[in-house]
């Protein structure tokens, strides 16, 4: 079934590069909606099956699938509000789609594939279309993005075959061949811990370019920044999401060797140094669209932190990185809207947006209260459960200076968006202010209502979910 899903989309990619006429590729951009939307239906229906060696519609594929299949929805409606207000030529609107609907494709099959070659395929052609949509202005920032991001990216994934190198000898001393997360699993007791321990060095460096954790986290900043803010909500949640995925699955083999400590110590300090590098730069950026990318490097942080702790980490972790691609998404979207009345990314330009857009003020307020997890945002919920894990694990001197950084970051980050609300902007004029549209702001409202119910009143068989998506770890 992954096989057709791919067909088909792939179909629609070459249509949307291809045709040039404005109502078709609307079109074609609604048609593969439908046909995400049915194959995350179909998904949900075949849990608990593989399709072939290749795919599994296992509980973290699912619930990942369905929370990307959702943001994609107001990606594309955003991405429409976006090209008709800065009148895009054909060729440029068609590339744009098309890279969004390969990027979508892509993610999704990353997140189903049980196979870690085949997650690194997938991964690469993330790459290929997010670089396209960073290249958008066709500027020289924006191609100063791009080739940052096409360079560490080619070094992350280099990485990761390397590592899948190294995989492979390890998995030679059980006698088998299969790279598959299942097989790994079932030979885990069986793999070489040295050539193991290189393969998890390699494999979880690599994807911390998709992450956005230490050390390759500076693939996205720029990324985030020079993209536009609709490809941007995707780079800043369900992509991230992959690099999750990718490292994970990985990490679930590692921990049912030997090797658990010693994973445990690598994932925790690269997730200590993410927070206290998000930390650093989040007290002193003035670019409120960077601001918002360096917060995704916080939250990563934060859920790696819970992932190393282990115990109720690893379900704080999974219900986090949900709840953020809903709560960033939407921040990003409300991006478009300030860029129209402003034309600016510099906090200091920037100002007494409530006088000029109430609406979207109030997504923005809603958003920050969101992002720095203050109730009722469902991330207080995820992240006092991590605080929890490490209180467990006993690693209190950590945890302390965890909540020190948070400090930090939630004083300089409401500093920023205060400023923005309430205070006026510098050097601004206000006698032709763009009117916004309140029916813009309605797709991000609903993203950070569903945060809100997932973390304070989670559904039960989302809750079974990611209970089943930890099955395998130990507790």
């Amino acid at each position: 079934m992954v096989v057709t899903y791919l067909l088909g989309s792939i179909a629609v990619v070459i249509c949307l590069f291809l045709i040039r006429n404005k109502q078709l590729v609307y079109s074609l951009l609604g048609l593969f909606l439908a046909w995400q939307s049915w194959f995350t239906m179909q998904a949900c229906l075949r849990f608990g099956t593989t399709d072939s060696l290749y795919f599994t519609f296992d509980s973290l594929g699912i619930i990942l699938l369905v929370t990307l299949s959702i943001i994609a929805i107001p990606a594309a409606i955003h991405s429409y509000i976006y090209l008709e207000n800065h009148t895009e030529p054909p060729r440029s609107r068609s590339i744009y789609l098309g890279s969004l609907v390969l990027l979508i494709m892509a993610i999704s099959a990353g997140y189903l594939s049980n196979h870690i070659a085949v997650t690194w395929i997938f991964t690469e052609i993330t790459t290929l279309s997010a670089s396209a949509l960073i290249y958008h202005h066709r500027n020289k920032l924006a191609l100063e993005g791009t080739w940052k991001y096409v360079f560490i990216c080619a070094i992350s994934i280099t990485f990761i075959f390397i590592g899948i190198l190294f995989l492979s000898l390890s998995l030679q001393h059980a006698g088998s061949d299969n790279l598959s997360f299942s097989n790994l699993l079932a030979k885990s007791k069986e793999l070489n811990p040295i050539w193991l321990q290189m393969a998890f060095l390699f494999i979880f460096t690599g994807f911390t370019a998709k992450l956005g954790l230490v050390p390759m986290f500076t693939a996205g900043i720029d990324a985030k920044d020079t993209a536009p803010a609709p490809a941007g909500a995707l780079l800043s949640t369900v992509l991230m999401n992959l690099g999750f995925v990718g490292i994970f699955r990985f990490y679930i083999v590692i921990t049912n060797t030997p090797l658990l400590h010693w994973a445990q110590l690598v994932v925790g300090t690269a997730a200590f140094l993410s927070l206290f590098v998000a930390t650093v730069y989040m007290l002193k950026v003035k670019n409120i669209k960077r601001m918002f990318a360096y917060s995704g490097i916080e939250h990563m942080g934060i859920v790696m932190l819970g992932v190393a702790a282990g115990g109720i980490g690893y379900y704080a972790a999974i219900l986090h990185i949900v709840l953020h691609a809903f709560v960033k998404s939407s921040i990003f979207f409300q991006y478009n809207q300030l860029y129209r009345i402003y034309q600016n990314k510099n906090i200091t330009h920037i100002g007494n947006y409530f006088k000029y857009n109430p609406t979207g003020a109030m997504v923005l307020l809603l958003g920050f209260i969101s992002a720095v997890a203050m109730p009722p945002s469902g991330l207080f919920v995820s992240e006092f459960l991590i605080f929890k894990s490490i209180f467990d694990a006993k690693q209190i001197f950590l945890l302390i200076v965890v909540l020190l950084l948070l400090t930090m970051i939630i004083w300089a980050f409401g500093k920023n968006i205060l400023k923005v609300l309430f205070v006026p902007a510098e050097d601004f004029d206000d006698s032709q202010v763009v009117k916004i549209n309140p029916w813009e702001s309605f797709t991000q409202f609903l993203l950070l209502a569903a945060a809100i119910w997932l973390g304070l009143n989670p559904p039960p068989v989302f809750v079974q979910l990611i209970k089943e998506s930890i099955v395998l770890l130990p507790h």
